[in-house]
């Protein structure tokens, strides 16, 4: 299934299921809200089988649903009622259009994020292009940073240029969101830690990330001024069928590309990583508790930035420009430059 967060025309913010082209609403403000519910699958299920059984019942004019006779009147939100008080589930929510609504990123305040660096040939391409030969360490652990959870957008949301920069890069990446709180989890038990998988972008300054970097700390500025999640979170069953292998070896057929203004210019796959999420958790919650709704992004795919794939490919990103991140089986996260 898909978990969102959108925002009304009233400006109230709720969790939802995207179904087609229609979201369900859900009783909860976000998604995190969502998942720090130990019932919560329950819920959406009630909510998905609600929604289901109304809309047979518009397709047959009456129905008789939990014993009491339901008119149908016209318009799909006719007698629907919000999945919540005394949680029962049976009436349907309200369901929405696309355009009826503003698609927020799905955890729009994470706990935390954490951004690895698990594609082995972006780090690779990247060191090579700065005339440095691959780093033996980097195979021993799978190592990250944390990036500001304070600024984060979602899906069509415009992302401001970081002032004083003047080498704007993106990042494409592919992030897990964490749906159970846990400790020193073991590899071959960290998949059972993942809610789902979102598109991330990892906003670069690369003028300011040198300069954090060269006093071996960082990358700080180049990246605390903006970080995409979106367009919705994707639960692992609906990815089933793309995946191979368990723990260390787990892997996702998925292609991910990159564009700009309608232009590819990276293409990668999430099968390609070598350090699979599951490794990612157990280094993450070595020693440290992990909770619900942290993000943990994969570090950029090959050829997904163009410090790995040169600026003769394109120059650094300014003003007006979109970016389209698109990874199979999840969708496309969209922003402009502004």
């Amino acid at each position: 299934m898909k978990l969102a967060t959108f925002r009304t025309s009233d400006r109230a913010t709720h969790a939802g299921i995207v179904q087609d082209e229609r979201v369900i609403m859900l009783d909860y403000p976000t998604v995190l809200e969502l998942l720090r519910d130990p019932e919560w699958l329950a819920q959406v299920e009630r909510a998905e089988k609600a929604s289901m059984e109304r809309a047979r019942v518009e397709r047959i004019g009456t129905e008789r649903v939990g014993g009491e006779r339901i008119e149908r009147v016209g318009g799909e939100r006719a007698g629907a009622e919000r999945v919540g008080g005394d949680r029962a589930g049976a009436s349907p929510a309200p369901t929405f259009r696309f355009s009826e609504i503003t698609l927020l990123s799905p955890v729009p305040e994470p706990p935390s994020v954490r951004d690895f660096y698990a594609f082995e040939q972006h780090v690779k391409s990247a060191r090579a292009r700065r005339g440095v030969g691959m780093i033996p360490a980097w195979y021993e652990i799978p190592t990250f940073y944390f990036t500001n959870n304070s600024e984060i957008y979602g899906h069509e949301q415009d992302v401001p240029y970081p002032v004083g920069s003047n080498e704007l890069d993106i990042e494409l990446e592919i992030a897990c969101v964490i749906g159970r709180e846990g400790k020193d989890i073991p590899v071959e038990e960290a998949a059972n830690y993942i809610a789902g998988y979102t598109v991330m972008n990892d906003w670069s300054a690369r003028d300011f990330q040198r300069k954090d970097m060269v006093l071996n700390l960082g990358p700080g500025k180049g990246k605390d001024f903006a970080t995409s999640l979106g367009p919705w979170i994707v639960t692992p069953d609906e990815l089933a069928s793309r995946r191979s292998g368990s723990g260390a070896s787990e892997r996702y057929d998925m292609t991910m590309l990159a564009r700009v203004n309608g232009k590819e210019i990276s293409h990668g796959n999430f099968k390609d990583i070598y350090y699979s999420f599951p490794q990612m958790i157990a280094w993450a919650s070595r020693n440290a508790r992990l909770r619900v709704g942290d993000v943990l992004g994969s570090g950029t795919v090959g050829t997904g930035c163009l410090l790995e794939i040169g600026t003769d490919v394109h120059p650094w990103f300014q003003r007006g420009e979109v970016i389209e991140l698109e990874i199979d089986g999840i969708g496309i996260l969209r922003n402009r430059i502004v």
